[in-house]
């Protein structure tokens, strides 16, 4: 099996290494003393015991489990909680968090014009968050860098942070890099955010988010609990996020089958990718734990064949 190591024509430190812009994503506030209590009720991560200056991933789910959006959570100061979020879901999800409001004391707004967002890679982003293990960060001067998984693809390890700033500050130095190959190191990091395609589609564990620190098992009740935790006590995880190389392009929310299987999907593409040298694509496929030995194709069963590729993480198994 091919990997970018052993493809590349590019020099890896031109490529991987750099800022990208984010214009993908949006940032939704929550300002109040009830701020970070009101979160902690609807979320799948602990907010309310989240240090100031610090970041965790989290999932906002129906009351069926499923993900309605998912967020970078960063608690900016002891009443105001950024959640950094797919554009596209940015303003259903924000109407929907108000409703809950009710009486507690919060504000709920979309503060993405406040806000510069960007990627940092390789060498970038060690330069702004050292070694740092995924959700840590570093705070400063109302800049915000959240150490974020690493990309691996082969034996090339890409780190990738989130860096945000109020508007009119200084950029961090470095080549600018386009947000294809950020998605690309996205991918290869096996951690995503949910988008509009996939919307209800998964409970958090299909996002392999309990493997990436993104539920909090001891927590108390959010909407969907209930779901998510017999999912993971009770035995019944059959789907599961794996990391594939496909020849063609592919879209988010287009159904993957199986030969043994052909009638029914058994899968559905997270996020697709173009590899940066141009040997085809990476892609991130949630699909049945049953399928995955017997192959998975693109669109139907007859189907570009995807080739999976290991994950960068351990997945932690159910009780």
């Amino acid at each position: 099996m091919n990997t970018l190591a052993d493809n590349t024509h590019m020099p890896m430190s031109s490529v991987l290494n750099g800022i990208s812009p984010l214009p993908h994503l949006g940032v939704i506030q929550a300002q109040g003393e009830d701020a970070a209590h009101f979160l902690h009720n609807q979320l799948s991560n602990d907010v309310l015991l989240l240090p100031v200056g610090q970041a965790r991933l989290a999932a906002f789910c129906s009351a069926k489990g499923r993900m309605q959006a998912s967020f970078i959570v960063i608690k900016t100061a002891p009443d105001t909680v950024l959640l950094v979020t797919s554009l596209d879901l940015l303003a259903q999800t924000l109407k929907r968090l108000s409703m809950f409001v009710l009486r507690a004391k919060v504000k709920m707004t979309d503060a993405t014009a406040q806000w510069q967002l960007r990627g940092l890679l390789g060498d970038r982003a060690v330069a702004v968050v050292g070694r740092l293990a995924a959700w840590q960060t570093v705070a400063a001067d109302g800049v915000h860098a959240v150490a974020l998984y690493s990309a691996v693809a082969g034996e090339v390890q890409v780190p990738r942070a989130l860096w945000l700033a109020p508007q009119g500050h200084a950029l961090p130095a470095g080549a600018e890099v386009s947000s294809g190959v950020w998605q690309w190191a996205e991918v290869m990091s096996g951690v995503t955010l949910v988008t509009q395609p996939v919307f209800e589609a998964f409970v958090p564990q299909m996002l392999n988010y309990e493997s990436v620190g993104g539920v909090n098992f001891k927590k108390g009740c959010y909407p969907g609990q209930e779901v998510v935790a017999r999912s993971q006590f009770r035995g019944t995880l059959k789907r599961r996020t794996a990391l594939v190389h496909s020849p063609v392009a592919l879209i988010t929310g287009q159904d993957v089958f199986t030969p043994t299987e052909p009638e029914q999907p058994c899968g559905n593409v997270v996020l697709c990718a173009a590899r940066p040298d141009g040997h085809g694509f990476d892609a991130l496929v949630s699909g049945t734990l049953q399928s995955m030995p017997t192959g998975w194709h693109a669109g139907d069963a007859q189907g570009p064949a995807l080739d999976l590729l290991p994950l960068p993480y351990v997945l932690l198994e159910d009780i």
